[in-house]
């Protein structure tokens, strides 16, 4: 008997840290893993708009930072997979169906498949998770380098914005700009010169 209330107290006791954690209304955290989902799955700016506008809000005191850092992680994840799932299920096969333009896509396609397959992580943290569906890159490949992705996401946005402010905002649209522009480009250019080589011949 006194194992169990013994046991029962060490619940209660870990139930009670767990909502002082969790600083601030719940729904905080909800919306923020939410959008965080959102985000991974595709939809660019909501889970960016939530992370920084938590992060400064934790640095006043009213969210804790770590437990908001660990709930868009959780989110980002989740909306990853399920992204790569869409891509994967739904997008390839859209993309290998018979059509308008289907030389094209297919060279698109092995290019994408080549970027993905030499740099795979990168391509994971910097593309939509749907892309990283579409060249067919396998779960082994994918899970692990969407949980670390995510991670970076999530500490990097949440720091930044809870000791540098708003001014993570302008600096994050930047280098997402630039780093996405990057990789369209390093699947689209070659499969563009290698079609007019093609149409020459």
């Amino acid at each position: 008997m006194h194992g169990a209330q013994t046991l029962a107290l060490q619940a209660i006791d870990v139930a009670q840290h767990a909502h002082h954690r969790f600083i601030g209304p719940h729904i905080d955290y909800f919306g923020v893993g939410l959008a965080a989902a959102v985000s991974w799955v595709g939809i660019t700016g909501p889970g960016e708009a939530a992370l920084i506008a938590a992060g400064i809000s934790a640095a006043h005191g009213h969210v804790d930072i770590v437990s908001m850092i660990v709930v868009a992680w959780c989110g980002a994840m989740s909306g990853g997979v399920a992204g790569w799932l869409v891509g994967l299920k739904g997008g390839r096969a859209l993309m290998i169906k018979p059509g308008p333009l289907y030389r094209l896509r297919m060279r698109l396609l092995r290019h994408g498949d080549t970027v993905y397959e030499r740099r795979g992580w990168l391509a994971v943290y910097l593309a939509p998770s749907w892309m990283a569906g579409i060249s067919g890159i396998p779960a082994r490949r994918f899970v692990p380098a969407n949980l670390l992705a995510s991670l970076i996401w999530a500490a990097g946005i949440g720091l930044g914005s809870y000791f540098a402010g708003r001014s993570i905002a302008d600096a994050l649209g930047d280098a997402g700009l630039v780093g996405l522009a990057a990789l369209i480009a390093a699947v689209a250019i070659p499969a563009l010169i290698s079609q007019r080589r093609r149409r020459r011949d």
